[in-house]
């Protein structure tokens, strides 16, 4: 029932109707429609079938089912990439994320999980346009905290140590902090180094950031 309140309302629109004319279908209050739009309680499982003949969907649709597969989906292919990643098959991840992209071309965290992924195998170029471009798309924070982590090492390692220390300065007090990255940054690492760092701020504590 998680997305049943918002398309409850987003169907009635659709369908150009007023809480008062689905109240009045189902024999019922404004003021119930009202609430279940709002989330404060649910309707009957009995009204589903009612609901959905009203909006001329389906109650799969109506529940938000396809969302739900979807999100189940998008999981389960992080958790492919993350497992590749883990055992150091970057070329198998790389491939489950640009599949994925072909049918979610927009969602952040199939952009940020490729990059991730091309970072840890050293594509620098193309990982910091992937991260630049998915960055402003995630609203995930521990994902965006990250990612701005990583990109701060992939900065320096494309020798804009200028912009490396300006996102630093701009991270939060996190895991991936200014405090632990900034002197990092101006201690001049290796490459060596660099690398080591990007991998153990993506790879992390095993909990995964998708």
């Amino acid at each position: 029932m998680l997305h049943l309140p918002e398309n409850l309302k987003k169907y009635r629109l659709l369908k150009n109707l007023t809480q008062e004319d689905v109240a009045e279908y189902l024999g019922i209050t404004a003021q119930s429609v009202s609430k279940w739009e709002r989330g404060e309680s649910y309707p009957d499982i009995t009204f589903l079938p009612a609901l959905a003949n009203i909006f001329e969907t389906s109650v799969d649709l109506l529940i938000g089912m396809d969302t739900i597969r979807s999100e189940e989906t998008r999981y389960n292919i992080h958790k492919k990439a993350v497992a590749y990643q883990r055992c150091g098959d970057y070329n198998s991840a790389e491939q489950t994320y640009r599949d994925a992209l072909l049918i979610y071309p927009n969602k952040p965290g199939m952009i940020l999980g490729l990059a991730s992924t091309l970072a840890l195998k050293g594509n620098t170029n193309e990982a910091i346009e992937l991260m630049e471009r998915g960055l402003p798309l995630s609203s995930n924070e521990k994902q965006k905290a990250t990612m701005r982590a990583a990109l701060c090492f992939l900065y320096l390692k494309a020798g804009r140590e200028d912009s490396a220390n300006r996102l630093a300065s701009e991270l939060p007090h996190t895991r991936e902090s200014r405090e632990v990255i900034q002197p990092l940054i101006q201690q001049g690492l290796s490459d060596m180094e660099i690398e080591e760092n990007i991998k153990t701020i993506i790879l992390g504590d095993g909990k995964g950031i998708w």
